[in-house]
């Protein structure tokens, strides 16, 4: 069933709170900052790491975590597993930011891990938030302390750790990545928000509206803290209705949630798997995912270079031969976009994208100028035959070059039978597809007539 199908745009959460006060102590920290989880029953989403007999959470619950990298977008619980991990661990946690700390503060709280564990045999766990921001020469400062047991690691980032944390740390640490939440996983965490009296909103006369809390859930794109402090933002700056209730209706909703900044690094994960995921659309034929993963870039500000220079690459190695035309289109519209810009170069490049998603698909010349490519890296190398060597200089007739050389324009068909090569190689494997069909024809015929004038095929 359909998210939308869930409820009917009319109903509402109505919470009468008026005789409420809000005795939290964390009065001016952001909601979802208040909302916090501090139970694993309480945390919402990640059940693919998370669910009852998963590793993490058998680790968790018998407190035997060792050094681990928490990865994923932002909203999506990073910090709020590794400080459920430290409410039901037995170590001193101990928290650092990859932002703010530097290595003098590495270094007195790896002093005391060591301490610590000398003197009482407690153990300590080190959280470092967006560990990704730490140079090498940081990172190698955890690495003795880290593979001595003196202190176990959590990292977070939203940054792959196999790309932005040394390898050594890597490789002594369990890598969990954390997935965007899902509308329910959000809509929930809303609705246990505005009914919460000492940490979310329930102490608060509020009618909220479910396609308000849908819309909320959609906009906030798999982000816990930004869906929930939009719907605090919401409730703190509409004004009560004269029968005294805060009415957060869908155009309150759409107020409060600007638009979506969609997850996209230039330089990290996603722009390197948004690119491919367009490259393998457009290779796979499929015309709307090409289109929407184009869109993604365009909406993020992608340079339009950076996405015409993929479409020349696809067009070449993907459709090849079989459309000759993907590539002129796919070279014009990188002229084009270059020359005109955002956001007028999306229309070339969208047709580029649909012509050659929808074009006829070879790789003939990709795999046969890399077999060529590797016959001359790994065998030996062919000689010039003397026929086709250069004899327009002084004195190269009196070395035989050129001669016996015949010219493919003075015979039939402008093709004649003799030795290009010195031996007998196939490495172009022409397809049935498109134009190509026609290619293969030619190279069938040619072929079985120079093999006759060529050393054996190997």
């Amino acid at each position: 069933m359909a998210q939308e199908e869930l409820f009917q745009p009319t109903e509402s959460i109505k919470i009468d709170a008026a005789d409420r006060t809000a005795p939290y102590t964390l009065h001016h920290a952001p909601l979802a900052a208040r909302m916090r989880p501090s139970t694993l029953l309480e945390y919402i989403g990640q059940q693919h790491i998370l669910a009852p007999g998963m590793l993490l959470r058998r680790a968790i619950e018998a407190d035997r975590i060792q050094s681990l990298i928490l990865y994923g977008p932002p909203g999506t619980g990073k910090t709020s597993l590794a400080q459920l991990i430290a409410a039901q661990t037995k170590s001193r946690f101990e928290r650092l930011s990859g932002v703010e700390s530097n290595v003098a503060d590495m270094r007195r709280v790896l002093q005391g891990a060591q301490n610590r564990l000398q003197n009482t045999g407690q153990s300590t766990i080190l959280f470092i938030d967006e560990i990704h921001r730490f140079n090498k020469s940081q990172q190698d400062v955890l690495l003795p302390d880290v593979e001595s047991g003196i202190v176990r690691l959590i990292g977070a980032t939203t940054h792959n750790p196999f790309f932005f944390v040394n390898s050594p740390l890597v490789s002594r640490s369990q890598i969990f990545e954390l997935q965007p939440l899902n509308e329910s996983d959000l809509i929930e965490l809303m609705r246990r928000a505005l009914v919460d009296p000492v940490r979310g909103l329930g102490h608060m006369r509020l009618e909220v509206y479910e396609d308000a809390l849908l819309h909320l859930a959609r906009k906030g794109d798999g982000d816990a803290r930004k869906t929930l402090n939009s719907l605090e933002i919401a409730a703190l700056t509409t004004v009560p209705s004269a029968d005294g209730f805060i009415h957060i209706t869908l155009a309150v909703a759409e107020q409060s949630i600007q638009k979506k900044a969609v997850v996209y690094d230039g330089d990290g994960d996603a722009h390197y798997d948004t690119i491919s995921a367009f490259i393998k659309s457009m290779r796979g034929s499929d015309v709307d995912a090409s289109l929407y993963w184009l869109a993604k870039m365009i909406h993020a500000g992608e340079d339009p270079r950076f996405i015409s220079r993929r479409i020349i690459i696809c067009a070449a190695e993907d459709v090849g031969l079989a459309d000759p035309m993907a590539l002129i289109l796919a070279n014009a519209a990188h002229s084009a976009a270059e020359f005109v810009g955002w956001p007028e170069a999306r229309i070339p490049l969208a047709e580029a994208t649909i012509y050659i998603a929808s074009a006829f698909k070879s790789n003939s010349a990709y795999e046969a100028i890399d077999a060529a490519l590797e016959d001359v890296k790994s065998g030996r190398t062919l000689p010039v035959p003397i026929h086709l060597r250069d004899g327009s200089y002084s004195g190269s007739q009196r070395l035989g070059h050129g001669q016996g050389y015949e010219y493919a324009h003075s015979h039939e068909d402008h093709f004649v039978a003799q030795d290009y090569l010195g031996a007998n190689r196939h490495y172009y494997h022409p397809t049935n597809q498109g134009s190509e069909r026609k290619i293969k024809e030619r190279v069938d015929k040619w072929r079985s007539e120079l093999e006759q004038v060529r050393p054996p095929l190997k």
